[in-house]
């Protein structure tokens, strides 16, 4: 390099060129001048001398080897050749430097606690969408309204989703990580409260409703955060599977408390008590996150492109989600997430009901399914998500829904309680690794500027997804009953298959 870099800064003709050569610039001491052109290139012998303003006033000989025509004016600066502009560029960082630059789950030391405070969230999180299927036949009975009126819930768990996607990143932009994740907290444990004291039901929907803008905000933040420390799809695979332990817990805590003849709303207590450890673990963790540089692969790779650019443009918030609108990946990655959290969301809310309907299940007994469902969920993002890397996720995907769409079927066409049982949690194994494979690729294929704003997006569009299916199965339940569940979710599954092969193809990266 050392070598290029001197034959940029003299142009060196052979000997034999009638062309003259500049005269070779040399400290005047004691050491001789080279004889020839040759000799240049004995470095030890020449010392060189910084060019600068006063140097060039006082000695007529120094001027640009490239242009002799042009002697320096008294007072003049030599533009920088493009050699020089180069060298003057931050060095673009080798693959091995920015892997060594990557964020890991124990580097620095304080990540290990923030994906812990990440896998709680989750895991709260997961309590409260699982446990909905085993009380709703309770609330049925206590506010004697229909499966449509039931289905309310989930469209006001939606709303505040959607809500949560405009807010989240002005919300992070103010007031940082740690308080923005104890908002979002705060926001759920008052939805609790209300839920405790048994309210009237148009207050149940507005509690959902703060569910969901809490739980989107915490979303946002955590897979964005999860997504971008290495290695991702393992991280992301912990982080959901802790949501499907709170899934399976929650159904088993939720069947036998009403099953025992305690009032329905009196499990919420248990989610008081876990929202308050919540808030008080992402203070500890996430309090000094903005104050600490931690660098990231992307953020190493980004340093010679156009970020610096954006970054230092105010770009209003609204921007931000026209930005994330016009990017592909977030429209068909939103319709992907809202076809899989519909299916998810209308297994786990409905099933508990279809096998009362048609299968005659005992509902002190059958709640427990809907932990099978939900341990399978967590089993396979626990396992299987291991599989992802190897197999490549968007081939991985491909290869589950295809099974969830026979597991499916088989857990509508086997007559028998048990089968039905066991299908529905083989079913719950193979949707398991799709959520955080599914993550993996988005946080790929977006420019990391609008990860925050497009992953709330696609968050509200889940939940939007989580509300239209399970309403629209409650309603089509109501007509016809609830065995119209199946097909609902089999047309979702492909629904998903179609945005997923729409995606853009994940290029691996050669530098």
């Amino acid at each position: 390099m050392a070598s290029s870099a001197f034959h940029k800064m003299f142009d060196i003709q052979p000997s034999s060129s009638k062309v003259t050569s500049p005269e070779p610039t040399y400290q005047k001491n004691n050491t001789k001048a080279p004889q020839s052109t040759r000799d240049i290139g004995v470095l030890p012998d020449i010392e060189f001398e910084e060019l600068g303003p006063a140097k060039t006033q006082n000695d007529p000989k120094v001027s640009n080897p490239r242009s002799p025509e042009r002697d320096r004016q008294p007072g003049a600066q030599t533009p920088k050749t493009p050699n020089e502009l180069e060298m003057s560029r931050p060095p673009t960082p080798s693959r091995d430097e920015a892997i060594g630059l990557m964020r890991t789950w124990n580097s620095p030391p304080m990540t290990k606690w923030r994906i812990l405070c990440c896998c709680l969230i989750y895991f709260a999180n997961g309590i409260n969408d699982s446990v909905v299927g085993a009380l709703i036949p309770y609330m049925e009975s206590y506010y004697h309204i229909s499966y449509s009126l039931m289905s309310l819930v989930f469209v006001g768990n939606a709303v505040g989703f959607i809500v949560a996607a405009f807010f989240t990143n002005t919300i992070l932009g103010k007031i940082g990580r740690a308080k923005t994740l104890i908002l979002a907290e705060l926001i759920q444990l008052s939805a609790y409260i209300i839920l405790v004291c048994t309210p009237p039901y148009p207050l149940v929907i507005i509690s959902f409703f703060l569910l969901g803008y809490g739980a989107a905000m915490n979303l946002a933040l955590n897979n964005v955060y999860c997504a971008n420390t290495h290695p991702s799809s393992v991280i992301l695979g912990l982080a959901h599977g802790s949501y499907g332990v709170g899934g399976i817990v929650a159904p088993i805590i939720g069947t036998a408390i009403v099953s025992q003849g305690v009032l329905w709303s009196r499990f919420y207590f248990i989610s008081v008590g876990l929202r308050l450890f919540c808030i008080a673990f992402a203070a500890f963790a996430f309090w000094s996150y903005e104050e600490e540089s931690e660098p990231t692969l992307l953020a190493a790779l980004e340093v010679t492109a156009s970020r610096q650019t954006a970054a230092e443009e105010a770009v209003s918030k609204l921007s931000d989600l026209k930005l994330a609108l016009q990017n592909r990946v977030t429209i068909f990655g939103a319709l992907f997430i809202f076809a899989y959290q519909g299916a998810e969301v209308s297994i786990s809310g409905w099933f508990i009901s279809y096998l009362i309907k048609y299968r005659n299940g005992d509902p002190a007994k059958v709640g427990y399914v809907t932990a099978g469902f939900w341990g399978g969920i967590t089993l396979g993002r626990f396992v299987l998500t291991h599989a992802a890397p190897k197999i490549g996720e968007k081939r991985y995907v491909v290869i589950l829904t295809l099974g969830t769409v026979v597991l499916q079927l088989l857990a509508w066409l086997t007559p028998n309680l048990i089968g039905n049982a066991v299908a529905v949690s083989l079913l719950g194994l193979l949707l398991g690794p799709v959520y955080p494979c599914a993550q993996t690729i988005f946080s790929r294929l977006m420019p990391r500027h609008i990860q925050t704003t497009a992953i709330g997006f696609i968050g509200g569009a889940g939940s939007s997804g989580g509300a239209v299916a399970p309403f629209t199965t409650g309603i089509l339940a109501q007509a016809a009953g609830t065995w119209v569940l199946h097909p609902v979710c089999i047309g979702l599954y492909g629904a998903m298959l179609a945005c997923w092969l729409a995606l853009p193809k994940v290029h691996k990266r050669t530098e």
